[in-house]
């Protein structure tokens, strides 16, 4: 049962076509202090796509169960050679920024979730699963709103409303950050 779950945490952090062993080298971990730059993105632009650039994040959690409990990790990823940049301003790499920071709210959003959690060795499965789904699919749908909003950085007042509202949201889920 373990190792089932172990596999899914891999199918879920780690994209396809990417080696096991380069995951370390294809993600980077969130983190407060360290800020996507033009570097971190190492993927072709898109010629089908009017967009000046692309982030791709995962969200991923690890279950480690017991016949009476369970444990869990999250992580809140970029994928370096899945996002690209045409147009490489710092306007636009804020934005994109703004897309993996939606990406660790949603982290923390989990974590909150999961630590609410009260096991049920009947149910788990169905119940984490469920759990996990919901969250990303709020993720997803906050990220298009985002695009929608903002149509992609162009509107710059609803650009800088957002960033401020990641900021705030950031600091809403801030319990909830060591997951």
């Amino acid at each position: 049962m373990q190792k089932l779950l172990k596999y899914l945490l891999l199918f879920l952090l780690i994209p396809v076509g990417v080696e096991a062993q380069d995951k370390d080298e294809e993600l980077l971990n969130w983190n407060a202090s360290r800020k996507l730059n033009w570097a971190d993105y190492k993927a072709s632009p898109d010629p089908g796509s009017d967009a000046a650039a692309s982030t791709t994040t995962y969200l991923g959690i690890e279950y480690n169960i017991t016949p009476n409990n369970f444990s869990y990790k999250i992580q809140s990823r970029f994928s370096r050679t899945r996002s690209w940049g045409l147009h490489k301003t710092a306007y636009i790499l804020s934005h994109e920024q703004g897309h993996f920071d939606i990406a660790e709210i949603f982290a923390r959003k989990l974590h909150q979730k999961m630590s609410a959690y009260k096991f049920n060795s009947k149910t788990f499965r169905k119940d984490l699963k469920k759990i996990y789904e919901e969250i990303t699919k709020e993720k997803e749908d906050m990220q298009n709103e985002y695009d929608k909003e903002t149509r992609h950085s162009i509107h710059k007042g609803k650009q800088a409303e957002w960033l401020k509202n990641i900021e705030q949201m950031l600091e809403e889920y801030e319990p909830y950050k060591n997951y």
